[in-house]
């Protein structure tokens, strides 16, 4: 049947109203356009009364002609002019939630939000199909099933009827399936001295879980920070997204260990970036070695003065020149950041 047949169809207002007793929101019913107004038309469900469909709630108002039949659904039950409104544009969006439903297969993929519960499972709406997902099958991330009214999920079908347009489907097979998917590639591309991005899933006393591309990996509480803390929270919170370093794999036990304070300068590599080669500096000595003496400087770095560069007297014993907590002035001679390790020439013993 073509637009025009359908609009010269007789629509008989004696047979709808017979069809339908009463008006509910959210029913969906045909009718038809009898007259056109430039804030919407009025629209014919059948029965005395007649509906209002606002301009907003039509695609394409301009192209609407008294006479057009489509289907429409019922958002209220009566307006300020004792009509009901109806909604085209809704209608049309249940069709095709309709035709989208009918079209899933058993192991399709589908997203969904759960609009309600029961003590069976979650129930939803997929056009005029429902969707139930039971209670052992709802999912691996809520136990509480309220939590999950009113968010998007993905699922899987895992039966259909489409006499009775109903779907059963579950949301934890296929978490499972990606969690799955997602171990595999982390566990491939995992390697020490990777930095990582992760969220603190849980903290303990003596550490934090850190989940990382969906692995809970281990962050002690030696590995957050340089300085001394009592316990975790006083540097990270749960829930906080950080950069990590990777320090530690175990494939065999399926560990990570992580390292937070990896990813800053220790205390004595920032007091060895301070320091410039060729520069003089005071210190005290606070080791006294065979081969010379462990000089630690007013900014807290510390290095080795060797005794070739504490005399030019062969014969003569570090000892000798200097002692156990004398004060000093040296000069760098050079620095290794990489190694945390820098070289002094005496200049003074003070």
């Amino acid at each position: 049947m073509d637009d025009k047949q359908v609009k010269d169809e007789k629509f008989s207002l004696d047979a709808i109203e017979k069809t339908f007793a009463s008006y509910k929101k959210g029913q969906m019913f045909d009718g038809v356009v009898l007259i056109k107004r430039n804030d919407g038309a009025i629209f014919n469900i059948g029965g005395k009364n007649d509906a209002f469909l606002p301009k907003g709630e039509v695609q394409d108002f301009d192209k609407i002609l008294i006479g057009d039949r489509f289907k429409v659904v019922i958002t209220n039950s009566k307006n300020e002019e004792g009509m009901i409104e109806v909604s085209k544009d809704l209608a049309d969006n249940q069709i095709l939630q309709t035709q989208n439903a009918s079209r899933l297969k058993l192991g399709s993929t589908f997203s969904f939000v759960p609009s309600s519960y029961n003590d069976d499972g979650i129930i939803s709406k997929m056009g005029e199909y429902e969707i139930f997902v039971p209670n052992n099958e709802v999912s691996i991330k809520f136990h509480d099933k309220r939590k999950c009214v009113g968010r998007q999920f993905e699922a899987v079908v895992t039966e259909i009827d489409k006499q009775e347009k109903k779907i059963i489907a579950s949301i934890k097979l296929l978490e499972e399936q990606i969690q799955k998917t997602n171990e595999e590639l982390f566990w491939n591309s995992i390697f020490i001295n990777k930095i990582v991005k992760g969220k603190i899933k849980k903290i303990m006393p003596y550490g934090a879980f850190v989940e990382v591309d969906g692995v809970d990996c281990f962050l002690h509480i030696s590995n957050i920070s340089y300085r001394h803390i009592s316990s975790p929270e006083e540097v990270i919170k749960v829930g906080q997204e950080l950069k990590f370093k990777v320090i530690e794999v175990d494939r065999i036990n399926k560990k990570v260990a992580l390292s937070l304070k990896a990813l800053e300068d220790s205390p004595k590599l920032a007091a060895i970036k301070q320091l410039k080669v060729g520069e003089i500096y005071k210190g005290v000595v606070v080791k006294i070695l065979k081969f010379g003496a462990i000089i630690k400087l007013e900014n807290g770095a510390s290095g080795l003065l060797h005794i070739k560069n504490a005399t030019e007297e062969n014969n003569r014993q570090i000892y000798e020149i200097v002692k156990l907590d004398q004060e000093v002035r040296v000069q760098v001679l050079d620095k290794d950041e990489q190694d945390e390790k820098v070289s002094f020439n005496l200049v003074e013993v003070l």
